[in-house]
């Protein structure tokens, strides 16, 4: 059985992230053994779970865990949630239906060139994805930053209580020192 770490990137970002290449580099340098995936998000909320659900089909047979970060932590919080695997979540977004309000109209991505709509259908699409109740809190590990200027880390806090959480004062929304955390988050993954 192979070891899968999927990286789930947040809202207009891309495989490039820093903690997407810090989390590649030193798994490369440390852990051979585990694969690790990180793939262009699409910029629906629908597609966007038919490649994860694309990517948990494929590697079935294998130990897959993820990190999700901002969008894709509120991402993984359904993986975690239908597939029972262990997820972190950095500074995730709890409410990205609300948040996300302010984009609304034509977005064209700044990665990937995508033109698409944030509409009513968009957002219900990221309703769908919503998980109102943490069925098992001890798949999750929750990193926070109080200086997120993005999120209100306080969302997170009350969402995911009864899940470890690590929540530092100051930081932002980038969570500023992740390579900190890399060594404890393949050992809690895997």
């Amino acid at each position: 059985m192979a070891k899968i770490l999927l990286s789930l990137h947040g809202f207009h970002s891309s495989p490039a992230s820093l903690k997407a290449r810090q989390l590649d580099e030193y798994i490369k340098e440390n852990h051979p053994e585990i694969t690790f995936i990180c793939p262009q998000l699409p910029s629906l909320p629908g597609q966007m779970w038919e490649l994860i659900d694309a990517i948990f089909e494929q590697y079935c047979d294998d130990d897959i865990a993820v990190v999700g970060s901002s969008l894709g932590g509120y991402l993984a919080t359904k993986v975690a949630q239908h597939y029972k695997c262990r997820v972190i979540l950095v500074n995730p977004a709890v409410t990205p239906y609300r948040l996300l309000q302010v984009y609304e109209g034509i977005q064209t991505h700044p990665y990937t060139g995508d033109v698409y709509q944030i509409d009513n259908d968009y957002m219900q699409q990221l309703k769908a994805l919503d998980v109102t109740n943490i069925e098992q809190p001890v798949l999750f590990w929750v990193l926070i930053q109080e200086g997120d200027e993005v999120l209100d880390y306080r969302q997170a806090m009350t969402k995911y209580q009864g899940c470890k959480i690590s929540c530092e004062k100051a930081g932002d929304h980038s969570f500023i020192g992740f390579e900190r955390y890399i060594p404890d988050i393949i050992k809690f993954l895997f």
